[in-house]
C-alpha cells in the first residue's frame, strides 16, 4: 500500500517534470502567472525556473521547472540537471518535496517513459494528463482512472493551454501527495541483479518510499551521474559497487526495450483508438506550411508580417516615450539649479537610458509574435522548412533552435547548442550564432533606418523601412550559412547528421504564456536599462565631459556649440575616438561614432544610448530640444560634409549585423568552450568581416555616386 508525505509547515517545493513539448510551460505559466523567478544553476549555463503557487487550502507552494527532458538517461547538461535535482545529487538544490509529472496524452507511450522512470524514484509524484483535447482529435480517448490504477499514482486529465481542470490538479497537488506504487520493470537477468545489488548498498534514503532504492539504482546504472556526488549523498558502498558495475558493461539501452514493452500494455489498457479519421487538422495543416516551395513562401511572409507589424504599430507608444523623456529633460533643467549635477541628469542619465527605453515597444511587439509562434507549434515547422537549406552548409539541423533562440538574445542561442551531439556541430552553431540579429540590434536598427531610410510603400502596402530591417536579418543569416559552410570544409570537417525533430500539433496559443514571454524579455530589457546602461551613461557622460579645457580657452570661443565641440574632443571619450578614428573613416563613422561602438561592447543597445549622450553634452536642453535623429542629421564633417547620409546609415547597419560587440556572449561561449581561445577568434573573424563588408558598401556607394 502506498504511503504519503503530508505537507511541510514551509513551503513545500514541487518539480515540475515532462518531455519537450508536453505542455510542461505553458502549466508553469498557468500555475504561477508572473510570480517567477530566472536564475542559473550554479556551475553550468542551464536556466533555473522557479515560481509561486497557491494551491487549494494552502498558503503557497514553490513550482520548480525543470529542463524538459525525454529520459532520465541524460544526453545534454540541461537533462543531467532534471536527473540530478530529482536524485538529490545538486548540493544547490534539494531534493523536491513532490513531482507533478506532465504528460502530452497524443504521445502516450513516448510521454510515459520519463514518467515512469521518475515515479519509480519513490517521491510524491502527481501525473497531469495534458492535451487530452489534441488526443480527442487524433481519435484517442484515454481513461485517466485506468492510467491511475497501473502507475500507482493519482492522474488528473488537464487542457493546460484552456486553463481546464487546474482546479482538480491544484487539488490534488495540496495536502497530502501518495508516494507512487509503480509495477516493478522487468530487466535482462544480468541488468536485474545489478540492479538489487546496488538498491541493497544504497543508504540516505527515507524508509517510507519503498520503491525508491530499486529506482535509484536503476537510474545510476543507467546513466552516467559523477561518482563522487552519488558517494556523498548515498554513501561510500554504493559508489563504489555502482563503478564496479559500469565497468562490467552496464549501458542505459538495457532497460529502453522491457521498458517500452511494459508501456505498451498499459497503453493499451487505458485508450480507446478511434481510426475512422486518421487524417488530423495538424495534418492538413502541415501539407500546406511544410511543403517544400508554399512552406518556405509562407515562412518569409510570416517574418516579413512581423517586421511591418513592429514599424507600423510601435510608432505612436515610441512618440509618446520621446515626448516624456523631453519633459522629464526640460522638467529637470527648470527645476535643478545650473552645474554639473544638472548636466548628468539631463545629458547623461536621461539621454542615456531615456534613448533606449524608446524602443520598448519594438522589443514587445517582437516577443509577442515570437510567444505567438512558439506556441501555436510553428517554431518545430520552421526548424523542419530551413533543415534542407541549413545541412547544405554542413550545419545540423538541431542548430535551427539555438539560432533561432539568438534572434532573441546570442547568449542562449549559445546555451542551447549543448543539445548537439557533435562537437564540430556544435562548435560551428556557437561560432555563427551572434551573426543572427539579436533584440539588442533593434534599437540601432530603428535609429538608423527611421531617421535615414525614406518611408516609401512598396505595392501600396510594404514599408520600405520594414523591407530595410527584413534585410538586416537576411543579410546576418546569410553570412552566418556562409560562414557555417567555410568552418565546416576547415576547422571542424565531417557530414551534418540527419536531423530528428518531433512535430508536435498545432493548437491555439495561450495568452498566458504570450504575455509571460513579453514580460520576462520586456523586463529584462528595462532591467538592463535601468542598470548596465543607467551606469554605462553616467561613466559615458564623465568621459565626455573631464577633463576640461581651461575657462580661459572656453570663454574665447564665440558660444555654446563651439564650446561643446572642443569640450567633447578634449574629453577622455574624445580623445579615445579621435585615436581611432583613422581605422573606422574608411567606413564612413567619425569619432563619435567611434565612440558609441566602444561602448557598445557592453551591449549592442548601448550604441544609441551613448550617441544620445555624445550630442546632448553642454547643450541647454528643454521639452523644444532637437531630439537625437535630427541632432544626427545635423552633424558635419571638418570640410563640411555631412557625416550621416543613408550610404553612411547602411554601412553602420552593416557593421552591427555582423560585428562582434557583447562581452557577455564572450563570457558564455567562454564557459561553454572551456577557454578564452575561440571568443577572441570570434571577437576577430566577427569584427574583421564586419569592417571589410562596411567598407566595400561605404566605398562602393561613394564611387557610383551615392552620398557619403
Amino acid at each position: 500500500m502506498a504511503t504519503s508525505v503530508s505537507a511541510p509547515s514551509r513551503p513545500r517545493t514541487i518539480a515540475l517534470v515532462g518531455n519537450p513539448n508536453a505542455g510542461k510551460t505553458t502549466l508553469f505559466n498557468a500555475l504561477t502567472g508572473l510570480r517567477q523567478k530566472v536564475g542559473n544553476y550554479p556551475g553550468v549555463t542551464v536556466e533555473k525556473k522557479e515560481g509561486r503557487a497557491k494551491l487549494s487550502g494552502e498558503h503557497e507552494v514553490v513550482i520548480l521547472d525543470l529542463p524538459g527532458t525525454y529520459s532520465l538517461a541524460p544526453k545534454s547538461p540541461d537533462e543531467e540537471v532534471a536527473r540530478d535535482v530529482l536524485l538529490g545529487l545538486r548540493p544547490d538544490t534539494p531534493t523536491p518535496d513532490a513531482v507533478l509529472v506532465v504528460v502530452d496524452a497524443s504521445n502516450l507511450e513516448r510521454n510515459l517513459y520519463l514518467a515512469t522512470q521518475v515515479l519509480e524514484l519513490g517521491l510524491p509524484c502527481v501525473v497531469a494528463l495534458n492535451m487530452i483535447d489534441v488526443a480527442r482529435a487524433a481519435g484517442r480517448e484515454v481513461d485517466a482512472k485506468q492510467l491511475s490504477e497501473d502507475l500507482g499514482c493519482p492522474v488528473v486529465s488537464i487542457i493546460a493551454n484552456k486553463g481546464e481542470n487546474l482546479d482538480g490538479l491544484k487539488s490534488a497537488l495540496s495536502g497530502e501527495i501518495p508516494v507512487p506504487n509503480p509495477p516493478v520493470l522487468e530487466l535482462a537477468p544480468a541488468l536485474t541483479e545489478a540492479r538489487d545489488r546496488l538498491t541493497a548498498a544504497l543508504s540516505n534514503i527515507p524508509t517510507e518510499r519503498t520503491s525508491g532504492p530499486r529506482g535509484v539504482a536503476l537510474r545510476l546504472l543507467c546513466g552516467n551521474a559523477p561518482i563522487e556526488r552519488v558517494r556523498e549523498r548515498f554513501g561510500a558502498p554504493a559508489a563504489d559497487l555502482l563503478e564496479q558495475l559500469r565497468a562490467s558493461g552496464i549501458k542505459p539501452a538495457q532497460e529502453t526495450a522491457p521498458r517500452y514493452r511494459a508501456l505498451g500494455a498499459v497503453v493499451l489498457r487505458a485508450t480507446k483508438e478511434d481510426n475512422s479519421n486518421n487524417k488530423t487538422l495538424t495534418d492538413k495543416f502541415d501539407a500546406i506550411l511544410t511543403h517544400r516551395i508554399w512552406g518556405i513562401v509562407i515562412f518569409a511572409l510570416i517574418v516579413l508580417l512581423v517586421f511591418q507589424s513592429i514599424y507600423s504599430f510601435a510608432n505612436l507608444p515610441m512618440a509618446w516615450i520621446e515626448g516624456l523623456q523631453g519633459w522629464a529633460q526640460g522638467f529637470l533643467s527648470d527645476h535643478m539649479p545650473e552645474g554639473p549635477l544638472r548636466d548628468l541628469m539631463v545629458d547623461g542619465v536621461i539621454a542615456g537610458v531615456g534613448g533606449v527605453i524608446v524602443f520598448l515597444p519594438q522589443i514587445l511587439i517582437l516577443f509577442f509574435f515570437i510567444g505567438i509562434l512558439e506556441d501555436s507549434g510553428y517554431m518545430a515547422r520552421a526548424a523542419f522548412i530551413m533543415d534542407k537549406t541549413m545541412s547544405r552548409v554542413g550545419l545540423h539541423g538541431r542548430a535551427f533552435i539555438p539560432l533561432l533562440s539568438s534572434f532573441a538574445c546570442a547568449i542562449p542561442g549559445v546555451m542551447a547548442a549543448r543539445t548537439i551531439s557533435s562537437r564540430r556541430d556544435r562548435m560551428t552553431t556557437i561560432l555563427i550564432a551572434p551573426l543572427m540579429s539579436c533584440s539588442a540590434r533593434l534599437p540601432v536598427y530603428t535609429l538608423m533606418i527611421g531617421t535615414f531610410i525614406p518611408e516609401v510603400k512598396i505595392g501600396g502596402f510594404i514599408s520600405s523601412r520594414a523591407l530595410t530591417m527584413f534585410s538586416c536579418y537576411v543579410l546576418g543569416v546569410a553570412v552566418a550559412m556562409a560562414a557555417a559552410w567555410v568552418f565546416k570544409k576547415t576547422l571542424f570537417q565531417g557530414p551534418p547528421p540527419a536531423l530528428m525533430l518531433e512535430l508536435p500539433p498545432y493548437k491555439m496559443p495561450a495568452p498566458r504564456n504570450v504575455i509571460v514571454t513579453m514580460w520576462d524579455r520586456g523586463s529584462e530589457f528595462l532591467k538592463r536599462a535601468g542598470t548596465t546602461i543607467f551606469a554605462l551613461s553616467i561613466i559615458l557622460w564623465f568621459a565626455l565631459n573631464y577633463p576640461k579645457p581651461s575657462t580661459q580657452v572656453l570663454d574665447a570661443l564665440p558660444n555654446d556649440e563651439a564650446r561643446t565641440a572642443l569640450i567633447a574632443q578634449h574629453s577622455v571619450a574624445g580623445r579615445v575616438g579621435h585615436a581611432i578614428e583613422p581605422l573606422i573613416a574608411p567606413i564612413g563613422f567619425n569619432w563619435k561614432v567611434g565612440i558609441g561602438l566602444i561602448g557598445a561592447m557592453a551591449a549592442r543597445e548601448v550604441f544609441v544610448s551613448t550617441m544620445g549622450t555624445v550630442y546632448s553634452v553642454g547643450g541647454d536642453v528643454d521639452e523644444e530640444s532637437k531630439p537625437l535623429r535630427q541632432q544626427l542629421h545635423e552633424d558635419h564633417w571638418p570640410d563640411g560634409r555631412p557625416v550621416w547620409t543613408p550610404l553612411t546609415a547602411v554601412s553602420l547597419l552593416v557593421y552591427f549585423v555582423i560585428a562582434m560587440q557583447c562581452i557577455s556572449t564572450l563570457a558564455v561561449v567562454k564557459r561553454e568552450t572551456g577557454g578564452w581561445g575561440w571568443p577572441l577568434f570570434m571577437q576577430v573573424y566577427m569584427t574583421g568581416l564586419a569592417w571589410l563588408a562596411s567598407f566595400i558598401v561605404y566605398q562602393g556607394g561613394r564611387a557610383l555616386g551615392w552620398g557619403g
